[in-house]
């Protein structure tokens, strides 16, 4: 009988209790002892183990976040608490390491494989969709329904008053999240770390839309182009001299990251589960799951170290089509 263990690691996002489950219950359809890792790489080092049953993830499905917790554990960056985390790998007679994570994730993982050999699969997920090699990650979904509920609560407010409001997403890196956002609210304005826009061209669509005849206005920021804050400022002093109920900023913030995952992202999630599993028992080793042309498939762990997804331009240009 072979064991695999399963850990979560890095940010939460919505579908990872459901990916955990199917880890859980493919790994016992295959008849492999399972074992949950708490806290992620902490948890690895600290030895925080826990038997799981297909009966220990019943009802879990449905939740936001992860039962089996996450955390930022600096440590696993030193080669010694590494070597810690991998003698208890050893110990416990894993032979497969299940990380639900993204690109940070994947790397600290990969780096048990490269100077201990452990067997690593790696699971995608991240509400920002950038891990490289796939066309999706687990949470996405999710995050995109919440920032797009609130934005369409916001333009009751925005288009009542007459205001210009702007709206801070998550993306530090990536704007994948604002702009499916900005495209599902027909955002006047989104602004995207890959393709920004300059000041007077934000000020111009914005007044080009009021000489349309619209009388309100929504601007979609992802948060590594700059604070909604800093953009509300210099919006509320180049529009005083036009016919605007001012400008309003909100910051969505972790909203975004919880609550129940989308049916989506729970089939995403329980397909993504059973296939690692799977590719799993036919010997596949340090590997991640991927999304490709609709089809799910393996990838070598490394293919996504150093490498930058980007949104599609063609959806770029698709919204800013739908502002006229």
């Amino acid at each position: 009988m072979k064991k695999i263990a399963v850990l979560t690691s890095g940010g939460d996002s919505p579908g990872l209790n459901a990916c955990i489950r199917a880890v859980v219950r493919a790994g016992h359809y295959y008849n492999c002892e399972v074992i949950g890792v708490r806290r992620g790489f902490k948890g690895l080092i600290e030895k925080q183990f826990t038997s799981l049953t297909p009966r220990d993830v019943g009802g879990i499905i449905d939740k936001g976040g992860t039962f089996l917790l996450s955390a930022r554990e600096d440590r696993f960056l030193e080669y010694k608490y590494r070597k810690i985390a991998a003698n208890n790998i050893r110990e416990e007679k894993i032979d497969g390491l299940f990380v639900i994570g993204g690109n940070g994730s994947f790397q600290g993982a990969y780096l048990l494989s490269k100077e201990f050999g452990i067997p690593i699969i790696g699971i995608p997920k991240t509400i920002d969709n950038d891990t490289y090699g796939t066309e999706y990650t687990i949470g996405f979904d999710t995050a995109v329904n919440n920032a797009v509920d609130a934005i369409d609560k916001i333009r009751d407010t925005s288009e009542s008053h007459e205001r210009v409001f702007v709206i801070e997403v998550m993306g530090r890196k990536s704007g994948f999240l604002a702009l499916a956002a900005g495209i599902s609210t027909g955002a006047d304005v989104t602004l995207i770390p890959e393709y920004p826009f300059p000041m007077h061209v934000i000020v111009k669509s914005i007044v080009d839309a009021l000489n349309r005849g619209k009388k309100f206005a929504i601007v979609v920021v992802a948060e590594g182009v700059a604070s909604a804050k800093e953009i509300a400022d210099i919006l509320n002093e180049k529009l005083k001299p036009f016919d605007f109920g001012g400008v309003r900023y909100s910051v969505l913030g972790y909203i975004q990251r919880g609550g129940s995952p989308t049916a989506y992202d729970r089939i995403m999630a329980s397909r993504f589960g059973v296939y690692a599993v799977e590719e799993f028992m036919r010997g596949n080793r340090d590997f991640m799951v991927a999304l490709e042309n609709g089809k799910i498939l393996s990838k070598p762990l490394e293919v996504s170290f150093g490498r930058i997804k980007k949104p599609d331009l063609k959806d770029f240009e698709l919204n800013n089509i739908l502002t006229i």
